[in-house]
């Protein structure tokens, strides 16, 4: 599975604003379906499928562009998650404070992990991650703001910019759908700036990126604190949805997750972070009914589909796409 599944070869393809007109259609039919989707599947469902596909396009972020994998990125989507739903119930903060709130916390703790474990490399960085993240586990369990085991319940939704009732389903969705689109455009942007290239050059090479003058270590927390931010992002958005911050989100089980959607999906493609997410959503809802075995399924599938698409849903189809011009 390579990191470059969705990069095209040979001659550059016809564009548009500096966009292959690919991605741009790509992107226009992936905003319809999400658009028309509240009028025939259940809401809910989608905002929550929405909340961790930017989850996964913030991962994405950290280990498809610039290889770094991390097993801790559940901290910053529950640390934002506790933010938001706190500032809402217990400051009385709108929907739209509530969510920079809980982002902001998240690029704080971002900052703080990756100044600390950016100097370290492979699976010694990924221990790292996950040594922070169950601290912010076990912070959440003992703090008393948190709720403990019960969490912040019934949070309010509010008025978004005293004028959307995020009360009513349809006008949430779409707020979350703005969010989403928003997130994903941003991160594409990143990704496609001479700020992502140099990522790239640092993925591939990185002591002859060291040699051309750049310095990796900041370019590397960089990308780090902006994956940490988006990955609050859906944790504050996601808690405003569900009314809730529980230490589910803050679990490690939620950054195996992760990890899962955007392997699934194409590690290092725009859009399979996006797939990645639907597919584990949707297997999650329609095999809950299984219990515990859940798990198992859906490591069965996961082996299955790696063994078969080596380079996630996305990468092979885009792979196909390649053969097939």
């Amino acid at each position: 599975m390579t990191a470059t599944a969705n990069e095209y070869v040979g001659a550059p393809a016809p564009a548009v604003a500096g966009v292959p007109i690919p991605q741009v259609v790509a992107f226009g039919v992936m905003t319809t379906i999400l658009a028309a989707a509240p009028f025939l599947v259940y809401p809910v469902f989608l905002m929550k499928a929405l909340c961790f596909a930017l989850f996964a396009c913030a991962f994405n972020l950290l280990i498809g562009y610039v290889g770094l994998l991390s097993f801790g990125h559940a901290a910053f989507l529950g640390a934002a998650g506790y933010g938001a739903a706190h500032s809402a119930k217990a400051w009385g903060f709108p929907p739209e404070l509530a969510i920079l709130f809980g982002t902001a916390v998240a690029a704080a703790l971002g900052v703080a992990i990756g100044a600390l474990a950016i100097r370290s490399k492979g699976i010694y960085f990924a221990n790292i991650t996950l040594a922070f993240a169950q601290m912010v586990y076990f912070f959440s369990v003992q703090a008393g703001f948190t709720g403990g085991e019960d969490g912040i319940q019934s949070v309010p939704r509010g008025t978004l910019l005293g004028v959307l009732n995020l009360n009513e389903t349809l006008t949430l969705y779409f707020v979350v759908l703005a969010i989403f689109l928003a997130g994903f455009l941003l991160i594409y942007r990143a990704i496609h700036s001479p700020f992502g290239q140099v990522l790239k050059a640092i993925r591939e090479n990185e002591p002859r990126a060291v040699s051309l003058g750049y310095r990796a270590e900041r370019y590397k927390l960089l990308a780090f604190v902006l994956s940490a931010t988006f990955a609050g992002l859906a944790g504050a958005t996601k808690a405003l949805v569900f009314q809730l911050a529980s230490l589910t989100d803050v679990h490690w089980t939620m950054s195996g997750e992760v990890v899962l959607m955007t392997l699934l999906g194409g590690l290092g493609t725009v859009f399979g972070p996006v797939v990645g997410a639907f597919i584990v959503m949707a297997l999650e809802n329609y095999l809950s009914q299984l219990g515990a075995w859940v798990t198992v399924v859906q490591g069965v599938i996961f082996v299955v589909c790696v063994l078969t698409f080596r380079r996630g849903v996305i990468g092979e189809l885009g792979n196909l796409l390649r053969k097939s011009l």
